[in-house]
């Protein structure tokens, strides 16, 4: 077998893109990712984590020259020594056949390569970006279709990270909830909505869904309540009212109004909660063959017309410290199921972005609102010192 380095090889390239399409060819839950969104971690010139961080790839080829399988090492300097008590580097992007020695020599090479850039453990398989892409190996939930920009995996994939010295940092739960009333009303927890109703008959309190037409002000307001109630947990920074106007503004041309909440203390205008959901991209995504050419366009914007999506997804939900425990994250639940509890609503499913097994308290919540798991990705850690103890990700 035969290491070796993408770096700027466009044949390589275009195999660590071509690879997965053949591993998975019988898998019918697996949608391809986008070619675009692999190649945009791998570019200096659009991957800001470059500035500070390293990241190289690799191919495994058999002695013919076949792919046996692909992976990528990086550091990410914000977040290799923040909350960890060793330098932590990161693995990801791993697809291999089935086989425990291509798979360890892959393994190898990341081991080696972080060490040499003064790491000592590595975590994986994840992204080299934010948690909400990439993150994670997918242990149950292999019958389900994986939601836009998390990874399906192969469950073989399973015993060769735990063979070679992988440990479980940390579990990965994505919840499901339906949507339509009916459904609802059987699994609501009977406390959601009494500590809703109070809420939401204060004048003093508000929700309202984002309005596309006015969002700098959406995402001022995102942005604050995103420092208050994210940043100071697992390593987020701050986000500014500019980048949170970015990521709108690129979320937009997807965006559903109906979807987008917000909640404020009318007294001083605060905005103090929000919840996030958009349509679930791969159900147009899963159409277009990883290309959002021409065709992969049209093909998007004819699903996208037709209304054939009633999956809704999750993506991040909030209330600032000073407003928790108050009733404020039911009422903006219920005030979304208000909604969507009319006739004729286009969303009969949605699944939650994935909740840590340490943020107990959004866990407890899930369950609350009725909510199931319906898949698990778990985020290894590899001490290179075997001697070192394993710890788990804290609880928050």
């Amino acid at each position: 077998m035969k290491l070796v380095e993408v770096g700027s090889n466009p044949a390589y390239q275009k195999e660590f893109l071509q690879f997965p399409v053949r591993l998975y060819q019988h898998d019918s839950c697996w949608i391809r990712p986008l070619d675009k969104d692999i190649n945009t971690v791998f570019d200096p010139g659009v991957n800001k984590l470059f500035k500070e961080g390293k990241c190289v790839r690799w191919l495994l080829l058999d002695d013919t020259g076949n792919t046996l399988g692909r992976v990528a090492a990086f550091i990410n300097r914000k977040t290799a020594v923040a909350d960890n008590e060793q330098a932590t580097g990161g693995m990801g992007f791993f697809e291999c056949v089935d086989d425990q020695a291509a798979a360890f020599q892959l393994f190898d090479a990341c081991r080696d390569w972080l060490a040499s850039q003064g790491m000592e453990a590595m975590d994986g398989p994840i992204n080299f970006g934010d948690r909400d892409r990439w993150w994670g190996l997918l242990v149950d939930g292999f019958n389900e279709e994986p939601n836009y920009g998390m990874p399906y995996t192969k469950p073989y994939y399973i015993p060769l990270f735990e063979a070679y010295g992988f440990r479980e940092y940390y579990q990965q739960h994505t919840f499901y909830l339906p949507i339509p009333e009916e459904k609802v009303r059987k699994v609501l927890h009977p406390t959601v909505l009494e500590r809703s109703q109070r809420i939401l008959e204060d004048p003093t309190y508000e929700f309202r869904t984002i309005q596309k037409s006015n969002l700098p002000k959406f995402a001022a307001d995102f942005a604050e309540i995103y420092n208050k109630a994210w940043a100071k947990h697992l390593s987020v920074n701050d986000m500014s009212a500019e980048r949170a106007l970015k990521i709108m503004e690129q979320m937009k041309p997807v965006m559903d109004e109906q979807l987008v909440w917000f909640g404020y203390h009318v007294p001083t205008e605060q905005p103090i909660a929000f919840f996030v959901m958009l349509p679930e991209l791969n159900q147009y995504f899963k159409h277009v063959d990883g290309k959002m050419d021409l065709l992969g366009k049209l093909k998007f914007l004819y699903y996208k017309l037709r209304k054939t999506n009633s999956k809704a997804f999750g993506v991040i939900f909030g209330v600032v410290p000073d407003f928790q425990g108050k009733g404020i994250e039911s009422a903006i639940a219920i005030a979304f199921s208000k909604i969507a509890w009319a006739q004729n609503f286009q969303y009969e499913h949605l699944e939650l972005n994935w909740i840590g097994d340490f943020n107990v308290k959004m866990i407890r919540f899930a369950k609350l609102l009725g909510g199931v798991i319906i898949k698990r990705h778990i985020t290894y850690r590899y001490l290179f010192d075997r001697t070192k103890e394993f710890k788990r990700h804290p609880i928050i």
